[in-house]
């Protein structure tokens, strides 16, 4: 099933096995195919639903598990063994790790931990095809100056793309200062960036969810802090956590960059699948396209990232052709945006997004096409999916408690 890793639990613990269940079930990228509560059963259970990960807790009786784990390796080489214990013994673990768990992971496990340890496993599988990745994309939006229209695109961009049924979108924005995000959505949020950036140790996804603001669209918003004094207090650290959070539930996490490139923006960069650098075609806007990509290109991973978009064109008759900015910055313009000055400042006065605005304008439809071009063109048809029963964060269950 695409996008999904299915997963099978045993621990014949029902609290310990409860508390698991209860972290999993916050993670909507994860279908959970069985639990069972008897290790002598577990085999049959792995050969019935064929899941991904097999996660066993060690707890109940170190010994029956351990030869459990040794005995799945041999017997279901294609199911990826993940092993859990309050137990930090290094013995323990070594012993885990030669019986073939892939992982391992203290008791009470963390939903950052899980969703580390589910990381590493399908990067380890991904390129053989054994395991299928979540199908998260980051994309971070960036103006080349200040006035471009980057948050506009941003916020449009995530309403459009949070149409499809497919797609769970959020917008965080990093614009800690002067963002406005949420007048863009005529939003009125209880929480902040700052709220949550600095609870995520003590968050699961049900309680991430309750602390966004979701607009009518479907895009989920999380705005800048309110007070100036605060903007200090958000670190990249707390930044990399929340995302890390972010990706166990949304297929898509939208960046509405600074225009300061500080460290959340850097961070940002460096974390995002697609970067949209927003500019329009006067001197100035272009000439700080070639400065930042002068400092981009240094890394080759991040230049490779960069998509530039132009907005407004066709704003005035001076401005500088399409061929002679490509030229100047040395790149080609992934996607244009037109000039509807009209249209869009209504769409932000009102805090409607262009969708619901004003649809059939060319300008709208630009944005569509550009969420259906970065969604590998997912949002282009809504074509039946076997995994749309997992989009609400947990399939089926089979219970095997013998």
């Amino acid at each position: 099933m695409s996008n999904v890793i299915r997963l099978a639990i045993v621990d014949p613990q029902d609290d310990t096995r409860e508390e698991l269940k209860s972290t999993l079930l916050g993670m909507d990228r994860v279908w959970l195919e069985a639990e069972c509560s008897r290790y002598e059963f577990f085999s049959d259970v792995l050969a019935q639903t064929e899941p991904d990960i097999g996660i066993v807790s060690l707890d109940a009786n170190p010994e029956k598990a351990l030869a459990l784990v040794e005995q799945l390796n041999n017997t279901a080489p294609q199911c990826s063994v993940l092993v859990t214990s309050s137990s930090t013994d290094g013995d323990l673990i070594l012993r885990a790790m030669r019986a073939g768990a892939k992982e391992f992971l203290t008791q009470p496990v963390g939903l950052n931990d899980m969703l580390q340890a589910l990381e590493r496993i399908g990067d380890r599988y991904a390129t053989r095809g054994d395991l299928k990745p979540r199908g998260n994309k980051i994309i971070a939006v960036a103006g080349a100056t200040g006035g471009v229209g980057s948050t506009s695109i941003a916020v449009n961009l995530g309403c459009a793309l949070a149409e499809s049924e497919r797609n769970s979108v959020v917008l965080v924005d990093l614009d800690l200062c002067l963002g406005d995000a949420d007048v863009c959505l005529d939003a009125i949020p209880d929480f902040t960036l700052l709220d949550v950036a600095q609870n995520t140790s003590r968050m699961d996804i049900t309680l991430l969810k309750r602390s966004l603001t979701k607009h009518s669209s479907g895009l989920y918003l999380l705005p800048r802090p309110v007070q100036l004094d605060d903007v200090d207090e958000i670190t990249p650290d707390d930044l990399h956590r929340l995302v890390g959070l972010l990706k166990a539930t949304f297929t898509h996490i939208i960046l509405d960059l600074s225009k300061s490139f500080g460290p959340l923006d850097r961070l940002a960069l460096e974390l995002a699948d697609d970067v949209l650098l927003v500019t329009q075609l006067d001197l100035p806007c272009l000439r700080n396209v070639v400065r930042l990509m002068m400092s981009f290109n240094e890394n080759e991973r991040l230049s490779e990232k960069i998509k530039v978009v132009v907005n407004r064109t066709g704003l005035d008759q001076n401005q500088i052709g399409i061929k002679k900015a490509q030229d100047t910055i040395g790149r080609e313009i992934f996607w244009k945006v037109s000039n509807d000055f009209r249209t869009m400042v209504e769409a932000r006065n009102n805090g409607v997004p262009l969708i619901e605005q004003s649809r059939k304008q060319p300008i709208t439809q630009q944005i569509i096409e550009l969420a259906a071009a970065l969604d590998g063109d997912a949002t282009a048809g809504e074509e039946e999916d076997e995994d749309a029963a997992a989009k609400s964060g947990i399939g089926r269950w089979f219970s095997f408690k013998k």
